[in-house]
């Protein structure tokens, strides 16, 4: 059974192995858990059974009019099973206070986005692929 919490209290960097699949210069399970407790707002999705992680969303807010969505995801075993659709769902209810709610994804995520009632737009943004890890 899949639980989800508000809180990385418990939550161990060993438990979170197996994240950022695809990325040249991914954050180590260390530097992920550092940046889930630095995030304004958590929803962590856990497998009881094997009492790892399995999905996250975090949002950085101001608490007043904006937040942000930089992440949301589910381990490859467990996509298509709802886990990600409940974890956005979740934050929405956490956010619903906020005015704006923004996230960037790429062109293929705006029809899963959509579903939740969110509005394509434009968006700008400027990477430095050099410090992807979060190691300085």
């Amino acid at each position: 059974m899949i639980v989800y919490r508000n809180s990385t209290s418990n939550i161990s960097s060993e438990m979170l192995e197996g994240f950022f699949v695809d990325w040249p210069n991914p954050p180590s399970p260390k530097t992920h858990l550092a940046m889930l407790n630095k995030s304004s707002k958590v929803i962590i999705a856990i497998d009881d059974n094997t009492n790892q992680v399995v999905g996250f969303i975090t949002a950085i807010s101001d608490g007043v009019l904006s937040a942000y969505i930089p992440f949301l995801e589910v381990l490859p075993e467990y996509k298509n099973k709802g886990i990600g659709k409940e974890l956005v769902s979740r934050m929405l209810k956490e956010l619903a206070d906020i005015y704006m709610i923004d996230l960037c994804c790429d062109d293929d995520l705006v029809p899963y986005y959509d579903k939740f009632g969110m509005t394509k737009t434009n968006g700008m943004v400027l990477r430095n692929y050099k410090m992807q890890s979060g190691n300085n």
